[in-house]
């Protein structure tokens, strides 16, 4: 075991934050004082001070043999990765954003690409410490008196407390990763070629470690196709860089093959946020050469995001220029792997919006099939196959539509291919139908058992509000 955060100084910022949410009144929110966030979803303004997490954004240690790292609460995966590599390791799975934190994957949910075989970020979860809404600190496990906590706390988005540490395991990783850019032309061949890879680890006879995906248009389509072990890359094959001038989703359809750095696959998306940067100007070359590096970052343009949320001067323009108004379509669902081509044709021919991403997951089965573990709040069914379909951006909002059409037209087509969105952009569920899809009576009992007073806000009405 490798110490890196000495104990005494966790415990002091758990007592912080301890200190933190008893100071605040009885009647008044609670949220965290956080200087980053990934959420899409509206919130209101409070004006109370967050609580303090200033003491727990740190990786605490890192077990080599065991293949395990305690993280705490607030740390983001770009400072884990940064300490797991130094001894050739990954998370299970490393969601695509830097300053998504532990914390936040597991309470709010996380993918990426290795999803198809380890599933999400809270199934490799060993155990966690959290403070709940009652202001205790509680360790929770599989097993033991706090089970219920442990199963019911993904995708609670903080309406059941807080994690402060976490024990999770870990994974090897190659210093550099090789990549196979395979096209497809009909989007049933390529969700047959999910289906044969996640089923048999393999494609073409030779081992997938990673997958996901992009689709342009109806009949053009990608799956990136990684192998995490060393033997996979020629050493005379040099890695490319996406952090400067080239852009990483437009090499996938010029490209049969790459080599990344293990670094720079894991954060291959971040640089320019999937492709969102191309809102900001960030993907023209001549802008490019002068915007600095360290600000192609997914934070920063999310920063971008919230001051036009907060001034709205593009769309000042846009009604100037006589554009019509504009719906946000930020969205990640899953869909069983048998219906996707079919929503990707419907979502193709509803809303005017490509590239799309696909990430393939299914429930981690650690001993074998059929010991996958349930998690209530998002019920996705042990066995079964699911593609997670992204898709960010705005659509016009014509003449006799309303701002959220598109979004509920997204959710009708989501429920009707048995799917479930991930709940960190725009919901708007009727309460019925949400605790029908996000954990009805398990979530409300455990709410009562860890929060009876309630002082945490309740999951619908953080994630819907009052629509």
């Amino acid at each position: 075991m490798i110490t890196l955060h000495p104990d005494d100084q966790h415990q002091r910022a758990v007592a912080a934050l301890r200190r933190s949410y008893a100071a605040v009144p009885a009647s008044s929110p609670v949220r965290l004082a956080k200087r980053t966030s990934n959420l899409f979803r509206p919130r209101a303004a409070v004006g109370a001070a967050g609580l303090d997490v200033s003491g727990l954004g740190g990786v605490l240690a890192i077990d080599p043999d065991a293949r395990t790292a305690e993280v705490q609460g607030m740390c983001t995966y770009e400072r884990l990765v940064a300490a797991t590599l130094a001894h050739g390791l990954m998370p299970l799975v490393v969601p695509q954003l830097r300053t998504i934190t532990l914390g936040g994957a597991v309470s709010g949910l996380g993918i990426e690409s290795t999803s198809f075989r380890h599933g999400l970020p809270h199934e490799s979860v060993v155990e966690m410490d959290i403070l709940t809404g009652s202001g205790d600190l509680v360790t929770a496990r599989p097993d033991g008196e706090n089970a219920d906590l442990y199963t019911a706390f993904p995708n609670s988005q903080g309406s059941l407390g807080y994690a402060t540490r976490l024990r999770i395991e870990l994974q090897p990783i190659a210093a550099r990763v090789a990549l196979r850019n395979v096209a497809f032309t009909d989007l049933d061949v390529l969700i047959a070629a999910v289906t044969e890879v996640t089923a048999t680890g393999m494609w073409q006879g030779r081992t997938v470690d990673a997958m996901d995906g992009v689709v342009f248009g109806p009949t053009e389509g990608y799956l990136v196709l990684a192998a995490l072990d060393p033997a996979t890359v020629d050493p005379a094959e040099s890695a490319s860089d996406y952090t400067g001038q080239a852009i990483y989703y437009r090499s996938i359809p010029d490209r049969r093959s790459d080599v990344l750095t293990g670094h720079d696959y894991l954060w291959r998306w971040d640089t320019d946020w999937f492709w969102c940067s191309r809102a900001f100007g960030v993907q023209n070359r001549y802008l490019r050469r002068v915007w600095p590096a360290r600000y192609r970052r997914s934070d920063v343009y999310h920063r971008l995001v919230g001051l036009e949320n907060r001034y709205r001067i593009a769309a000042r323009v846009d009604r100037w220029r006589g554009l019509p108004e504009r719906e946000r379509v930020v969205q990640d669902v899953e869909i069983p792997i048998e219906a996707t081509a079919g929503f990707l044709r419907w979502f193709l021919g509803h809303v005017p919006m490509t590239p799309i991403w696909l990430c393939p997951l299914r429930l981690r089965e650690p001993d074998g099939p059929g010991s996958a573990r349930r998690w209530p709040l998002y019920p996705l069914q042990p066995g079964q196959s699911y593609v997670n379909i992204g898709f960010w951006g705005t659509v016009p909002i014509g003449p006799t539509a309303r701002d959220g059409d598109v979004n509920r037209a997204v959710e009708r087509a989501v429920s009707d291919a048995g799917g479930h969105k991930s709940l960190y952009s725009d919901a708007y569920y009727d309460r019925e139908t949400f605790d029908h899809l996000y954990g009805g009576d398990i979530y409300h009992t455990v709410k009562d058992r860890y929060d009876p007073d309630h002082r945490l806000t309740d999951l619908y009405t953080k994630v819907v509000g009052r629509r």
